[in-house]
């Protein structure tokens, strides 16, 4: 009876260890503890290349975004000039190349633009945040414009709202879930400021909801974050501020709102914010930076709390802050798998570094390793100024990533061989 039980006990020893000899090792995804480690350079992973208008003096490019306005197949750039108040379509050709088109005028320092198919005709319209004066100013200027998308090349103009605090982001979701889609809306303001959600009503007809009035809202994310099955919201607030809201939506349009991450530094300096899973867990996550420069200051520059975060969705309205890694002037951060290694990393821009150095960093790639640790690599030394930014795979097919970026010369030094507009890196072979 003894040998009989020592044999069985030996052949569930044997069977245990073949068993975890036969398993390859697996990631451990919760027990991750996010660490930035030495930075990198890979200058030579990009190759530049200006698209659009190439005579400019100084260009104020607020924002630039990606997306097939003529349904070609093709991915387009379409962006705002502050400067110019002007909405421009930078349209990819069967080619390759591009072509610049201004296709709305006089829109108040658009600033902000994004894309829906408000009219359900098939195509995509243009959503343009408009704050008239992109400094500091307390009047009620703001405006949302909506370019309806005439399918011929052509866009009519809707104004849908104005004398407002200055809007800075308008985004499209259905939240009342009557089939139509409705606005959730940041405006800066300057003292004051707004979050509203604008229910549509009729074609281009809205009724306004202001669900926050605090100042410094600068971007919003879109999505359901609880996972109820309805749309939410969150909210950057910058400013004095510098919080994160989100409203939870109860699917009928009304929201219930909370602060999910804040910081006691008033002077830490949000500057942009947007959304992907960055640990693939099947919940949206958000990713913002710190880096502002814009406002009273006459000398911004480069702060050591400076950079890029992640909150981490935990579920039902909660969320786990992480710090990804330093950046100095940092804006537009933008969740991509941009070597395609199934790990979600993070791309940033310098909008406010010290420009007066060779080696300020102009844009950077936080390279995730599977665990949610990020290697600082360093993409570009130059054009400076940067602070808009989109990634997209432009062409039918492929499967490399593009860099869209824009720059706003507002601040000196004014470098012209730095100087540049909107430009699209491609991997270089």
């Amino acid at each position: 009876m003894h040998i009989t039980v020592l044999k069985s006990l030996f052949a569930i020893i044997l069977l245990l260890s073949l068993g975890a000899c036969s398993k390859k090792p697996q990631k451990e995804r919760k027990s991750y503890v996010p660490v930035t480690k030495a930075s990198v350079e890979d200058l030579e992973r990009y190759k530049r290349f200006s698209i659009g208008k190439t005579d400019f003096d100084r260009p104020w490019i607020a924002h630039v975004n990606t997306a097939d306005l003529d349904n070609d197949g093709y991915m387009d750039v379409v962006g705002c000039d502050a400067k110019l108040n002007e909405v421009f379509w930078i349209r990819q050709l069967a080619d390759g190349s591009y072509e610049e088109i201004i296709i709305g005028r006089d829109l108040r320092a658009p600033v902000h633009v994004e894309t829906a198919d408000m009219d359900a005709d098939g195509d995509l319209d243009l959503i343009i945040s408009s704050m008239s004066v992109v400094f500091p100013n307390n009047d009620k200027i703001g405006a949302i414009f909506i370019l309806e998308n005439l399918a011929n090349g052509e866009f009519e103009n809707h104004l849908i709202i104005e004398g407002i605090d200055r809007v800075v982001d308008a985004r499209a979701a259905d939240f009342d879930e009557d089939g139509q889609l409705d606005l959730a809306v940041a405006q800066f303001g300057y003292d004051q400021g707004e979050v509203r959600w604008m229910r549509r009503t009729d074609d281009w007809s809205f009724e306004s909801h202001v669900v926050l009035s605090l100042s410094g809202s600068i971007n919003v994310c879109v999505a359901d974050f609880d996972e109820n099955g309805s749309q939410d919201f969150a909210v950057l607030i910058s400013q004095q501020w510098e919080e994160i809201h989100l409203f939870q939506n109860n699917g009928k349009g009304q929201f219930t709102s909370k602060v999910i991450w804040g910081s006691t530094n008033e002077d830490y300096s949000c500057s942009g914010m947007s959304m992907g899973d960055i640990n693939k867990d099947g919940k949206m996550d958000l990713v913002f930076s710190n880096g502002d420069g814009f406002g009273p200051n006459p000398e911004p520059g480069p702060k050591p709390w400076h950079g890029v975060q992640w909150l981490e969705n935990r579920g039902q309205g909660f969320f786990k802050f992480h710090r990804v890694g330093d950046l100095g002037g940092a804006y537009s951060p933008v969740v991509v798998d941009l070597d395609n290694d199934s790990d979600m990393d993070i791309v940033a821009l310098s909008g406010f570094n010290d420009w007066n150095k060779p080696k300020a960093e102009s844009i950077v790639w936080f390279k995730n390793d599977g665990y949610e640790s990020f290697t600082k690599t360093i993409l570009a030394y130059e054009p400076t100024h940067l602070i808009t930014l989109d990634i997209q795979k432009m062409k039918p097919g492929s499967p490399e990533h593009s860099l869209i970026t824009g720059g706003f010369h507002a601040y000196p030094p004014y470098n012209e061989e730095k100087m540049s507009r909107v430009s699209l890196w491609k991997l270089n072979n």
